[in-house]
């Protein structure tokens, strides 16, 4: 390459060519759209589901997608304490200011272009003043600190991740109280504009920082009052090597979504001590809490299902965790139970924290009210297990969120893990349109109404003749013995049976079918995937 900017423009287009692609293919369909089906100057009446459906979900989706895209997030560990800036760069013969100044300005240049295409293109509802140019700057600001938050290195392990919700945050509540107060377009863009070069400051800095090797580690404050805390209860050795995969699977990753919880739950539930007058705002901050594990144990599931984050190859499997005197499956079990600890550790502080965070602030009695007119809407018996078994949908999911990733991460093929974002991100981008479709055409809902019964069947049918070729697959590499197979079994149907059991108590109506039902709980206890993922191990152990 004859020059920095081409060399840095190479890396993000060979490897994100593909979802770049798909972002190029959704601006053209709702181009399309806007202009062979509907026409350039005909007005349109949109209501808040479609603008959603077709606007709203894909665009937020792209950004999120050029958000990480731009800040190397694909590559980069975001729970650790170096700098999430690929180390591969550093030896670039280039300067400080070229490695941060060329990302920055293509990924404002993305985000720009986003926006202006968004604004010509997208079917926005008649009669809205849609503005020019601050929602380029907010998408630019929003990239360029997240870009500077990220590749500081910091101290501790998964503070990056608490820096950068807060930092981001607090520049959106900025530009919310600005719109509240209908501040106009030039204030809007007097206000975003300086936060991308003091953005490129700080990334500056940071950079220069991770270059140089400089990671600040202050886990010697907290590790000498471990180590006094655990001297006592210190043993020679493990009883079996399953046990100790467990106990290193733990300190490798189990404590991250714990320690994320603790860090994020005393902001949100601070915000009760400001929503004692306003009842639907204590239960925004109330599921805004329920819903941290699930998303956190999203953002750390990475980590969890990448054999080795911190190596050159990060999708293989390092020679020390491959030459364990332990079965893929058995390394799989490891990871399962850490990802059950840690789940539970998680659900442990919110559990604790909720109530207490209530009781303090004065907001209790709304809680208990609504609960009264819960218990008067659907008496007694629903009203005291609805709880508990909300409480236990987002126990599981938080679980789910950790494991569900595991047999894509753990096949060390990278274009099988870049191919899943790629689809993700094109099921997204394609959603939108569809949801359109439907909504507008009657008949098509009608038709997908009667067809319900028989589309579910047809994902039962696929999810389990997948279950039945993993099983084959399992019991002919020996990677799992009869028994192991029947007891998974056996647990899956058991689990599908008690959430039969509830969907049919909850939905006691003629107007639902109970083979629906069925279908509906067989779909939601996961099987297939997890069992894949010893299949994934093996293929990535013994390549």
């Amino acid at each position: 390459m004859r020059s920095p900017a081409l060399a840095i423009g190479w890396e993000f287009r060979r490897r994100h060519r593909w979802g770049l692609i798909a972002v190029a293919g959704y601006l053209f369909v709702v181009a399309t759209i806007r202009f062979l089906i509907l026409g350039p100057g005909e007005p349109v009446l949109v209501d808040s589901v479609r603008f959603a459906a077709v606007v709203s979900v894909p665009l937020t989706t792209t950004f999120v997608y050029l958000l990480a895209v731009f800040s190397f997030g694909f590559t980069g560990d975001l729970a650790a304490r170096h700098s999430m800036y690929p180390a591969r760069m550093f030896t670039l013969p280039v300067t400080n200011a070229a490695l941060v100044g060329w990302p920055m300005l293509y990924g404002t240049a993305a985000m720009a272009i986003l926006w202006l295409a968004a604004r010509l293109f997208a079917v926005w509802p008649s009669g809205i003043a849609i503005p020019l140019i601050w929602p380029a700057l907010l998408a630019a600001a929003l990239l360029a600190w997240t870009q500077a938050l990220t590749w500081m290195p910091y101290g501790l392990p998964g503070i990056r991740l608490i820096v950068a919700v807060l930092g981001l945050a607090a520049l959106d509540t900025v530009v919310l109280l600005a719109i509240h107060f209908k501040a106009g377009e030039p204030r809007m863009v007097a206000i975003l504009a300086p936060q991308v070069p003091l953005a490129y400051l700080v990334a500056r800095f940071a950079v220069a920082r991770a270059r140089r090797g400089e990671v600040p580690d202050w886990r010697g404050v907290f590790g000498r009052l471990a180590s006094n805390a655990v001297r006592t209860r210190r043993r020679d050795h493990f009883p079996s090597p399953a046990r100790a995969q467990a106990w290193f699977e733990w300190r490798r990753h189990g404590r991250s979504l714990p320690a994320l919880v603790a860090l994020l739950l005393p902001f949100e539930l601070a915000l009760l001590w400001l929503a004692k007058d306003a009842p639907a705002f204590v239960f925004e901050i109330l599921f805004l809490a329920l819903i941290t594990p699930p998303f956190m144990a999203a953002c750390t599931a990475w980590t969890v299902s990448q054999p080795n984050p911190q190596g050159r190859d990060s999708y293989g499997v390092p020679p020390f965790i491959a030459t364990r005197p332990l079965t893929s499956a058995e390394l799989i079990a490891a990871k399962l139970k850490m990802a059950m600890w840690s789940t539970l550790a998680a659900w442990l502080l919110v559990l604790v924290a909720m109530p207490l965070a209530l009781e303090w602030s004065g907001t209790w009695p709304l809680v208990t009210e609504r609960v009264r007119r819960l218990h008067d809407a659907i008496g007694t018996p629903r009203a005291a297990t609805v709880v508990p078994l909300i409480l236990a949908g987002f126990i599981v999911a938080t679980w789910k969120q950790l494991v569900q990733s595991l047999h894509i991460g753990l096949t060390g093929r990278e274009w099988i893990v870049k191919g899943s974002v790629l689809l993700t991100l094109t099921f997204l981008i394609v959603l939108g349109p569809i949801v359109e479709w439907i909504i507008d055409s009657p008949s098509v809902q009608r038709a997908l109404w009667n067809a319900g019964p028989l589309i579910l069947a047809g994902l039962v049918g696929l999810k389990m003749s997948a279950a039945a070729w993993i099983a084959t697959r399992l019991d002919r590499s020996r990677l799992l013995g009869d028994r192991a197979l029947v007891l998974g079994a056996a647990c899956w149907v058991v689990a599908v049976l008690a959430l039969y059991g509830v969907l049919v108590w909850f939905f006691s109506t003629p107007f639902v079918a109970r083979y629906v039902l069925a279908l509906i709980a067989i779909l939601a206890v996961p099987l297939a995937r997890i069992s894949a993922a010893p299949l994934a191990l093996a293929w990535n152990r013994h390549r």
